[in-house]
Formats: structure tokens, C-alpha cells, sequence
């Protein structure tokens, strides 16, 4: 398992459409596995497959809530209520923007075995699973903000996160 170079922001790969995974090989097994490094080294939620320069159907999440998802070719199937909030990405580090979120979304996608399951996710989970996915379509979540982009410190992340 390896960290990955994630990809910041001006960089082409993050504007572009991912393709489904059609057969989960060894290769994509270990891309898996580095993602989840990745993002847990640089103390993220979520992560993208096109984030570390893969274009490919793949998330992965963690919210600290005792689960750990691999989402491969992964579609919103319903959505509901809502939810403002600041979001913050590993590829516009030190930048947060207030973001329009559904409170409740259902996702299906299929685990790293491509067994096919369901996510029914409220609050940050569902805030994480919009903005991962919107990553595979080329969609960063400075795109939503509805007040622009403001730059925070890294400690200033770390005592929100306390709150």
C-alpha cells in the first residue's frame, strides 16, 4: 500500500468524466487500498479516484462513524431535505466554501468484491457521498459555493472538527 499524489485543483484530470469499472482487477484492488491511505494520511473523509489521477468510477469514505466504503460505479438513486454547510476538499487545501447539500440521499453502489448494496446516508455522510461523487463527474464543490472560496489554517480545520 502507497500514499498517493493528490491532485490539486488546475490540474485537467480533476474536469473530467470517470468511466465504470467493468471488472475489478488486482491493480484496482491495490488502487483501493492506496486511496484509503491517502486519504486517511492527509486526515480527509472522502476521496476520488480521479483526485489521485485515475479516472475511474471510485470512492472511497470514511467518516469516522465505524464503516469504511468502497463505492465502485456508484449513482444517487434518491434525495431529500437539505443541508448548508462548509465543505473543504484534499484537492483546494487550505480553502473551505459554504455548500447546498441534501440531508438524505440513497446510494447504490457495489463494494470492492462488485457486490452490488445500498448506502441510506443522513448528514455528513450524505454531504460526503454528494461531494465525492460530484468528483467523478468532473464537479468540484467550488462550483457550489454559494458565497466563493475563504482560505483557513490548518488549525483552524482542527478545532471546527472538535466542535
Amino acid at each position: 500500500m502507497a500514499i498517493r499524489k493528490v491532485r490539486e485543483d488546475g490540474d485537467d484530470v480533476l474536469r473530467k468524466v470517470c468511466k465504470p469499472v467493468e471488472k475489478l482487477t488486482d491493480r484496482l484492488q491495490t488502487l483501493i487500498d492506496d486511496m484509503f491511505d491517502t486519504m486517511y494520511e492527509a486526515n480527509g473523509v472522502g476521496l476520488a479516484a480521479p483526485q489521485v489521477g485515475i479516472l475511474k468510477r471510485i470512492v472511497v469514505i470514511d467518516i469516522d462513524d465505524g464503516d469504511a466504503y468502497t463505492l465502485i460505479n456508484p449513482h444517487i438513486v434518491s434525495m431529500d431535505g437539505e443541508q448548508i454547510g462548509d465543505e473543504g476538499c484534499l484537492s483546494l487545501p487550505g480553502l473551505v466554501g459554504t455548500v447546498a447539500r441534501p440531508e438524505h440521499v440513497v446510494c447504490e453502489a457495489y463494494d470492492r468484491n462488485m457486490e452490488k448494496y445500498t448506502i441510506d446516508a443522513h448528514g455528513l455522510l450524505a454531504r460526503a457521498i454528494c461531494h465525492e461523487l460530484d468528483h467523478l463527474d468532473g464537479i468540484l464543490y467550488k462550483d457550489l459555493a454559494v458565497d466563493g472560496l475563504r482560505r483557513v489554517e490548518r488549525e483552524e480545520i482542527d478545532e471546527e472538527d472538535e466542535e
